[in-house]
Parts: C-alpha cells; sequence; structure tokens
C-alpha cells in the first residue's frame, strides 16, 4: 500500500476537531457532573487531573502515534506490530460495533425530544389527560409528567426485557433519521467528515455558553454552583473515588476504540501529534468542568424551585388542617409555626405525621443522577420552569444531538476505516436496535470490561513486546526528536499497572455484585424499580463481554495454526516493515 495514495485531512486543524468532536460527547454532560456530585464537588477533581497526567493524556498520545506511523487502522496496525496482535484491532471493531448499536438510539431520542420542543406548551410540562376527561393519567401523577413523557411517551416501556413492548413508530423513525444522518456524514470518507466536525466540535460550546449564562442567572442556581465547589476531602480516602476517577478519564477520551488510531491514519507523517494530544485532552476535561458548571447551575434552580414547593405544600396543609389565616404562616417562618403546632395541638399533629414532608435543600442537591435520567428528566423538568421554555429545549437538545452524532463519526470510522484497509467494504450497512433495556445491557457491559482490556494490551505490547526503544525511534522519525521522561515511565510502568488495578477491579465488582440489575418501569408505583435479569439475559451479557475480548487469543490462536501450517510466518509481509523502517 503506498502511503501517498491514503486520504488525509486536508489540514491539522481538521485532525484536532475530529478529535474533540469525537471525545467531547454525552459522558461530558451527564456522567462527570454526576460523579462530582457523588464524589466530594471540587475534591473529585484532584484526582481526576492526576489520573488524566498519569492515564489519560500518555494513552491518548500512544494510539494517536501507532495510527500516524502505520497509516492503517486498528486491525491493520496492530497487525502490523505482531500478527498475533490482529486481535486487538478486531477486538476494537467489535467494540465499536456494539457501541454504534446502542448510541444512535441516544441520537434518535434528541430528535424525538428536538421535534417535540416545537409546541405552544412542551408536552412533558404537564401530564395528559385521562380517558374520563376528568383529570390527569393516575401513572402520570404518580411519577412525574417528564418521567412518564420520557418512559411512557418516549420510550413506551413494558414492565420488564421479558415484555415485548412492540414497535414504536416515532422512535423507529427518529432512529432512522438519525443513521441517514451519519451515513451522509461519512459516506466520502475523511473528505466529509472533515468538513462536517467543524460544527459538530464547536457548536455545543456556543450552547453550553448561552446555557451557562442562562443558568447562572436562575433562581437559586448559586447554590448548585456553590454545591459543586465546595470539596468534601475525606472522598480522597475513599478509594472507589480514585477508581471512578480513572475510568471517566478513560472512557471520556474515547480509548481502546480504534478511533484514535484511525483518525490519526489520516494525518501527514510529521505531523505533531504530541502537541495535538494534550490539546485535545485538555479541551475534553475543560469541557467536562465547564458542563458541570452549567449542569450544576440546573441542579440548583431544579433543587431550589422542588424544595420551594415543598415548603410550599407544607404550609398550605398547616393552613387547611388548622384552619388558620392565609397569611399568618410564611415560607420563612414556617419552622417555627411546625414547633408551636406541635406543642399545642400535639395529638391533632401526630395525625399529620405521615402527611409532612421533609422539607430539605441539602438532600435535594445530594440527589444524584446520571445517563437519561440526566439528560432527559431532570433537564426537561428543568426547561418547562424556565421562561421561553421552548427555545432552551430546542438548544439543549439539539447541542445533545451533535455531541452524539460527533461520538457517532468517530466510532463509525474507527470500524470503516480497518475494512476499507483491506477492501472488505466500500461502504456501510446499517444497523437498527430498538428497546430501552437492551440499550441498558448494551450501555453497561458492552464496552466498559473489552475496552480496559483492549488498552491493556495495546499499552504492554508497545513497551514490552514490540519494545519502547524502537517505539521511540519510530517517534522520532515522525516528530524530528525522542518522547521525554514523563511519557515513557507512563507507558511502561504507571499506566499498565493503573489498567491492571482497574481490570481487577472490575472483575470483582462483578463478582460480588451478584445477579446483574436492571431499572423495571413499574406502572403502579410511576417509577423504575430494580429487578434482576433473566437467565436469557444473563448469557446475552456474558457473551457480550466475551465477544470482544475473545478476538485477541482466538486470533493469535488461528495464526499460530497457520503458521504451524505453513511451517513458519513470512517475515517478509509489507505491513510489518513499514513500522519502523527508517
Amino acid at each position: 500500500m503506498e502511503k501517498e495514495a491514503r486520504p488525509s485531512w486536508d489540514n491539522p486543524l481538521q485532525f484536532v476537531l475530529a478529535c474533540v468532536s469525537y471525545a467531547v460527547g454525552l459522558g461530558n454532560v451527564w456522567r462527570f457532573p454526576y460523579l462530582c456530585q457523588m464524589h466530594g464537588g471540587g475534591g473529585f477533581l484532584i484526582p481526576y487531573f492526576i489520573m488524566l497526567i498519569l492515564e489519560g493524556i500518555p494513552l491518548f498520545y500512544l494510539e494517536l502515534a501507532i495510527g500516524q506511523k502505520m497509516r492503517l487502522g486498528s486491525i491493520g496496525a496492530w497487525t502490523a506490530i505482531s500478527p498475533y496482535l490482529g486481535g486487538v484491532g478486531l477486538a476494537s471493531v467489535v467494540t465499536s460495533l456494539y457501541l454504534c448499536l446502542y448510541y444512535n438510539v441516544i441520537n434518535a431520542w434528541s430528535f424525538w425530544y428536538l421535534f417535540h420542543s416545537f409546541q405552544s406548551v412542551l408536552p412533558w410540562a404537564d401530564c395528559p389527560i385521562n380517558s374520563n376527561r376528568t383529570g390527569f393519567l393516575e401513572e402520570c401523577e404518580t411519577a412525574t409528567s417528564t418521567q412518564y413523557f420520557f418512559y411512557r411517551q418516549t420510550l413506551d416501556i413494558s414492565s420488564s426485557i421479558e415484555e415485548n413492548g412492540g414497535i414504536h413508530t416515532g422512535q423507529a423513525l427518529c432512529l432512522l433519521l438519525a443513521w441517514g444522518i451519519t451515513y451522509m456524514f461519512i459516506v466520502r470518507g475523511v473528505k466529509s467528515t472533515g468538513k462536517v466536525v467543524y460544527f459538530t466540535s464547536t457548536f455545543p460550546y456556543v450552547v453550553l455558553f448561552i446555557y451557562l449564562i442562562r443558568g447562572v442567572t436562575l433562581h437559586g442556581a448559586i447554590n448548585g454552583v456553590i454545591y459543586m465547589f465546595t470539596p468534601k476531602m475525606e472522598q480522597l480516602a475513599n478509594p472507589t473515588t480514585w477508581i471512578n476517577a480513572a475510568t471517566q478519564i478513560f472512557f471520556s477520551l474515547g480509548l481502546g476504540f480504534g478511533t484514535l488510531i484511525a483518525f490519526a491514519s489520516y494525518n501527514q507523517y510529521n505531523n505533531n501529534f504530541e502537541r495535538q494530544a494534550i490539546v485535545v485532552s485538555l479541551i475534553n476535561s475543560g469541557t467536562s468542568i465547564f458542563a458541570s458548571i452549567v449542569t450544576f447551575a440546573i441542579y440548583g434552580f431544579k433543587a431550589t424551585v422542588n424544595y420551594e414547593n415543598c415548603l410550599e405544600r407544607t404550609r398550605l396543609l398547616l393552613l387547611n388542617t388548622f384552619s388558620l389565616a392565609e397569611d399568618s404562616i410564611t415560607v420563612d417562618s414556617l419552622s417555627g409555626w411546625i414547633d408551636r403546632l406541635n406543642t399545642t395541638y400535639p395529638e391533632q399533629f401526630a395525625e399529620l405525621a405521615n402527611k409532612l414532608e421533609d422539607c430539605n435543600l441539602e438532600t435535594e442537591l445530594d440527589t444524584a443522577v446520571e445517563g437519561t435520567g440526566l439528560a432527559f428528566i431532570v433537564y426537561s423538568e428543568a426547561i418547562k420552569n424556565m421562561p421561553l421554555s421552548q427555545l432552551w429545549s430546542v438548544l439543549y437538545f439539539f447541542m445533545l444531538l451533535l455531541l452524539g452524532m460527533g461520538s457517532m463519526l468517530g466510532n463509525v470510522t474507527a470500524i470503516i476505516t480497518p475494512l476499507r484497509d483491506f477492501k472488505l467494504v466500500s461502504n456501510m450497512s446499517n444497523e437498527l436496535l430498538n428497546g430501552n433495556y437492551w440499550f441498558t445491557m448494551f450501555n453497561d457491559y458492552g464496552a466498559n470490561f473489552s475496552l480496559l482490556f483492549i488498552v491493556l494490551i495495546e499499552v504492554i505490547s508497545v513497551s514490552y513486546i514490540y519494545g519502547i526503544k524502537r517505539f521511540e525511534k519510530d517517534i522520532e522519525d515522525m516528530l524530528g526528536y525522542r518522547p521525554n521522561w514523563y511519557w515513557k515511565i507512563t507507558w511502561v510502568l504507571i499506566s499498565p499497572l493503573l489498567l491492571i488495578t482497574l481490570f481487577i477491579v472490575y472483575i470483582v465488582n462483578y463478582i460480588q455484585g451478584g445477579t446483574p440489575t436492571y431499572q423495571a418501569w413499574n406502572k403502579e408505583l410511576g417509577r423504575s424499580v430494580v429487578t434482576e435479569y433473566p437467565v436469557f439475559a444473563q448469557v446475552f451479557i456474558g457473551l457480550l463481554l466475551v465477544s470482544s475480548v475473545s478476538c485477541v487469543p482466538l486470533t493469535a490462536l488461528y495464526v499460530y495454526c497457520r503458521q504451524r501450517k505453513d511451517g513458519g510466518l513470512h517475515r517478509s509481509q509489507p505491513t510489518v516493515s513499514t513500522l519502523s523502517t527508517q
């Protein structure tokens, strides 16, 4: 294969924007704020940045170096390093395929919410009227209007994974639209993707900035921002805090999918990927913090509204129960009146014990939500209470859609690039996935375990199989200088140890966790309840965990058997000589 025949980015900026568009995704908006909330607010930033320096940037650099040197996708690049390692690239392709199957489902949800935002009244602002037109639907009143719209109208969710909910026509069309747009974005390969990333990588920042201005001006937003930046340093002694910080860095940068190798393979041979690795990693982490400030401002607004509504419900309950004048009890004097009435009318007050709510702002702020619960329920609830709610809804879900599409471009590229290298495909075939419970299964088990394994094999292979000295020479050949001691010590020692630790912790937690569970929607209770996966689902989870990881040993076994059959490996393979020839 001639290097000159390979298409390339028009300029280095396109490559950087493609990496930013891919790395900065939904996890920055809906997982990082959750982890901050769970692990001590601003205190979480300490382990987060330590893990960024020790794990994130070095591994990001490593994958870019491999892709740019080889000018091949993941399968071809790792096969060139050693035919026995071709399974590493294949495992990356399988994992990216799993991610694509469910990631576009999120984009379909974003389309659904975006289309429903163009209404005079947002459909999740109020509960639907019942069939008798005598009041609201009981299931919706038991839950909330935002929960009902997401679970029952967006997903049309069944009561369990064992119950077939049928096809949601609207969602199927949105999913088809999401795949159609993805195809148009990548149909001409890097040439079309390079143009698209100018928009998908920059416009979300415009929306985030607008939301930041709006968010900090909302009533009670300062409560959320203060909560975020108030560190709980005792969380630093919690091992889970450090593990989650390392995991967040690892997955946020998109390591192990083969996307970074694929993107870098379209670079010019002497492109300065070292500087770009640092810049993209810092942009990604900075975006997480930026998005968290916006999210916690929204949190503060939502928590303050819920807290004040709780106080108002309590005030009305006391007024009606004790037949008091309307203006006798105010929100500010509520606590004093509760003590006074409890002392004066103990028996009557005791009857209210089950009706009185415990109104606490700190408790509202402590309620941690991640994933779809944050993106489609918490934000929707906050948006419906804003003036000009339709405008903020359109902006938010359009931003969410761009973040999702940007990540999809990267993952589809990770699949197509190595297949095109071997001329196995000339275009892309689309797959559809529906069903929230199956989405959850892919989300929880389709990538986490395999990515840890893949990147662990990557860094060990480069450092100890290919050899760190040879890798240094390859980098010098491209950049004109060798990597300094920081890069080498992280590749050889620190990153492998961190990855081994994460890998062991994941296995231990999975074993100790017992039977895998999921959140099933209960119509009577109007909320999700923890439910164990049935046997067939547990078998499927096992297949998800094993399918991609098994590519590594099975490919190595295949190469070994072929070697035995052929009487020895052919050392003159053209791909091997491309890695370090100068």
